[in-house]
């Protein structure tokens, strides 16, 4: 039998909300595990789009997601908060009271937890790319065919193979380009699902030569030992072409699970969990949903919602773990208490 653990906090999810609940939590004197499905922090910004600008946070005119990730694990530094990776909460049972709550909690990988508030912070669910059906990509995976861009020096000087019409396509396809020997973008139409300003960009490079547009999609490749050589363009026309490739990026989009959330017995709104916006408590008390995982009236999915969601459940989740001490509300930048607990 594996020992439980107890926390003041257990936060589902290591996605920007959830780590920055670390902190807010943190300020306030309250403990905090946390435990993610992936082999890191960041969530999403991480596993899709580490390297891809991010232009709408508060005082960073542009900052990449792995850029935002590494700062939001140095900012929570001084809370040494404990990271379980690669495990998924599988059963959630309340013990406590509605004045009173607290939580066992178990993950797939046998870790039992006790703790007073709930954090979830899991996005939309776990989430996988959608595969395309060509046959033996598997062994090309995370070698030379990839479903994110975790450095984009790996694409420097080489053949590269862009296949989707959406919003992560042409993304990719602007910002490789430079630095690709070839970029060759694949869709089976001539039309696109992305910004305006992003299709206008492809099209001043297709015009120019610098992008090769192929109307079709990809029926088979070549390499060896996991690296590609060439992949096979099947024209809507069904003329078959070769073209040479060292990578291939295919964007299909995202399948969402929301996975044992959906077994906690929370109000479920459309595989998303509701919540208040005073405390942004759900159904259950103690237990908080915050970013992209949560709605409520005039919900947006932006990181910066989730940064504020998460401050105000912090509050609330101090009333249930110290409901004998009074709470002052206290400003970082004028607060002794709070510098020391910084370290500053």
């Amino acid at each position: 039998m594996s020992e439980t653990i107890e926390t003041d906090a257990l936060i589902v999810g290591a996605g920007p909300a959830g780590l920055f609940a670390v902190f807010e939590l943190g300020l306030l004197d309250i403990r905090a595990h946390v435990i993610d499905i992936l082999p890191r922090a960041g969530g999403q910004c991480s596993e899709l789009y580490p390297e891809k600008p991010i232009y709408d946070i508060p005082g960073h005119p542009l900052v990449t997601g792995q850029g935002l990730t590494d700062n939001l694990l140095e900012q929570i530094k001084p809370f040494n908060p404990t990271f379980h990776f690669n495990e998924m909460v599988e059963t959630l049972t309340p013990t406590g009271t509605p004045e009173q709550p607290s939580f066992e909690v178990t993950t797939d990988a046998g870790t039992k937890f006790k703790a007073k508030v709930v954090f979830v912070a899991a996005g939309g669910g776990s989430f996988q790319p959608k595969k395309p059906p060509i046959a033996g990509i598997d062994a090309y995976e995370n070698k030379s065919v990839f479903y994110a861009v975790r450095r984009m020096e790996d694409f420097r000087d080489r053949d590269v193979v862009i296949v989707g019409g959406g919003d992560s396509a042409l993304d990719w396809t602007l910002n490789l380009q430079p630095i690709a020997k070839s970029l060759t973008l694949v869709h089976r139409r001539d039309q696109f699902r992305a910004a305006p300003h992003s299709v206008n960009a492809l099209q001043e490079l297709i015009a120019a030569k610098k992008v090769d547009f192929r109307l079709g999609q990809v029926t088979a490749i070549e390499g060896a030992d996991g690296e590609l050589s060439s992949v096979t363009i099947r024209g809507n026309d069904n003329v078959d072409t070769v073209v040479s490739a060292h990578r291939m990026m295919p964007f299909f989009g995202l399948t969402m699970k929301l996975g044992p959330v959906a077994d906690w017995g929370l109000n479920l709104h459309e595989n998303l969990v509701p919540v208040d916006t005073e405390k942004f408590e759900t159904n259950h008390p103690g237990i908080f949903a915050i970013g992209d995982i949560n709605t409520y009236p005039g919900k947006l999915k932006l990181i910066l919602c989730g940064f504020h969601e998460a401050a105000l459940a912090a509050q609330k989740a101090h009333r249930y773990i110290f409901p004998d001490k009074k709470l002052l509300f206290q400003y970082t930048t004028s607060s002794t208490n709070l510098q020391k607990k910084l370290g500053v």
